[in-house]
């Protein structure tokens, strides 16, 4: 019998020839993340294990991404701490406030390969399975473990195949495809599984639609997330990394547990509504309501084409009045790619806020927090309650499309409608 993406990879870094769903096996760690939230919990432990050497500094990536920069403080010191950690073990490399969100900054900076296990203290770190790596979030604890030993251990997961085809229709985009996987088949569609993404749809996809996908998976419950690996993904890596790597795909002949087929041709814009993200709807039903705040950012759709696809429907237009429309790029390469190619001056002349490279508003650390009773459209990830701030704000989940089209209404609106 074949493997699936998440079997071969987890094989290899196993240095078993063969795994099944459900067996345990221990792996060597190619690459482990760490970012501001969680880093000092991890140093803690790593003092409390009595380690003061890592097993090998130079797979570890340390990103200031969550809170940039800081506002208090008690935050400015755990970052002044963050830095001496850094310091104490020089083969690390770091990347301080403002390079940008830590699942862009990764394949950005060439540390992100096909053929990898990674592993991240983020549980969006799933959004490396674009790149043929098998990548996941893990706690504190589990953190310290892999720094300290180089290794971790993981239950093979099951795995599910979504088949797409059909061409996307204007204004619908790969946040709508997801959306809608998460209103139809339910947000624990994959729990504990792998996710493929295949067929002729995903292989069209740029990379940063990719992405898309693979970042949302833990939106599915997923463990891992892939799309195929395919030139479009080696380009990319091979222009930022001169480290060798080998390419995974999953075998003809391997066992999956759910097998899906979606047609996306006459897929409309989706909007998920307070405060599940598995409660979605096209969004011509849903109620035009009043919006305090449009958010276009996180590492879901802080991308240049997600940035790109906005602009091109706010040209022309002014944010609306008593709106708010923030945008942060996810990433200080993407922000000045942005700049170059006019976006930014878009989004500045219709009156939007353009913010340096950071998580942000997305999980309510800072530069968009929402107050009591506020709405907000938001093109990331979430929308639990109290996610970007008050426990009585509300939030919907939206292309980026229909999140310019609503910063310029000022209430949810069809992008086709603008």
């Amino acid at each position: 019998m074949g493997q699936t993406m998440a079997e071969a990879l987890l094989a290899n870094a196993s240095g078993t020839e063969q795994v099944s769903p459900g067996d345990h096996v221990v792996c060597e760690i190619d690459l482990a993340m760490t970012q501001d939230i969680h880093t000092p919990g991890v140093v803690h432990l790593l003092e409390e294990m009595g380690v003061s050497e890592l097993h090998d500094a130079s797979r570890l990536v340390v990103v200031l991404d969550h809170v940039g920069p800081s506002h208090t403080v008690g935050n400015a010191d755990e970052k002044a701490g963050i830095r001496q950690f850094v310091r104490d073990h020089p083969d690390a490399h770091f990347y301080d406030v403002g390079t940008g969100i830590s699942h862009e900054v990764l394949p950005e900076k060439g540390h992100v390969r096909p053929g990898e296990l990674i592993v991240g203290t983020d549980s969006h770190t799933v959004s490396h399975g674009a790149f043929g790596a098998a990548s996941t979030g893990i706690g504190d604890t589990d953190m310290a473990y892999a720094l300290a030993t180089g290794q971790g251990w993981f239950r093979v997961p099951e795995t599910v195949e979504f088949f797409v085809e059909g061409s996307f229709p204007e204004f619908v985009s790969a946040k709508d495809f997801l959306l809608h996987i998460a209103g139809e088949f339910g947000t624990d569609v994959a729990r504990y599984r792998a996710i493929e993404f295949r067929g002729p749809t995903v292989e069209s996809l740029s990379l940063d639609d990719r992405i898309t996908l693979t970042n949302m998976s833990i939106e599915l419950g997923a463990k891992f997330g892939f799309t195929p690996v395919d030139d479009v993904v080696t380009d990319y890596v091979e222009a930022r990394t001169d480290e060798p790597f080998e390419v995974v795909n999953a075998d003809d002949d391997a066992d999956y547990a759910e097998r899906y087929e979606v047609d996306v041709s006459d897929l409309e814009p989706q909007v998920a509504v307070p405060h599940d993200v598995g409660d979605v709807h096209p969004v011509s039903e849903v109620d035009p309501v009043e919006v305090d705040q449009v958010f276009l950012g996180s590492c879901t759709n802080g991308k240049f084409d997600d940035l790109a696809a906005a602009a091109a429907i706010l040209d022309g237009h002014e944010v609306a009045p008593m709106t708010r429309f923030i945008v942060t790029p996810a990433s200080r390469e993407i922000y000045g790619r942005a700049e170059r190619a006019g976006l930014i001056r878009v989004f500045n002349d219709a009156g939007a806020v353009v913010t340096n490279s950071t998580c942000g508003a997305c999980p309510g650390l800072g530069l968009g927090v929402l107050g009591e009773g506020e709405v907000c459209l938001a093109a990331q990830n979430r929308n639990f309650r109290g996610r970007m701030g008050h426990n009585d704000s509300e939030i919907y989940l939206s292309s980026p499309e229909t999140a310019a089209a609503t910063a310029i209404t000022g209430r949810i609106t069809d992008p086709r409608e603008v």
